[in-house]
């Protein structure tokens, strides 16, 4: 059975950076696209980033774009998403989520997704 579980998150001040990990378990990761979204309270979820399942291609949302970096080994089983230049509004639980299907047939929206890890937080403050 898939599991996923993030680590990684943590309190951090505005600047900083941080590296998430999304950690597979009971698949072979290759064969799928994962994401990472994110909620802040009283917000929505929102994306922040998918990669293919060859790694090959990724997606940013505006709001991360050229701070935030999303990687995977699959030989690790385990998919990263490397964020620097933290803001305040970075603040959130973020969340890794997996699917079966090729990224270019699901894109990067979280309602596509079908696993989903717990979440870590993330808090960016001074």
């Amino acid at each position: 059975q898939l599991q996923l579980v993030e680590s990684g998150g943590g309190l951090v001040q505005p600047g900083g950076s941080l590296r998430l990990s999304c950690a597979a378990s009971g698949i072979t990761l290759d064969y799928y696209t994962i994401g990472w979204f994110r909620q802040a309270p009283g917000k929505e979820r929102e994306t922040v980033s998918c990669i293919s399942n060859s790694g090959g291609n990724a997606i940013y949302a505006d709001s991360v774009k050229g701070r935030f970096t999303i990687s995977r080994d699959n030989a690790k089983n385990t998919v990263y998403l490397q964020m620097n230049s933290l803001k305040p509004e970075d603040t959130a639980v973020y969340y890794c989520a997996a699917d079966i299907r090729k990224m270019y047939v699901l894109g990067c929206v979280d309602t596509g997704f079908g696993s989903w890890g717990q979440g870590t937080q993330v808090t960016v403050s001074s």
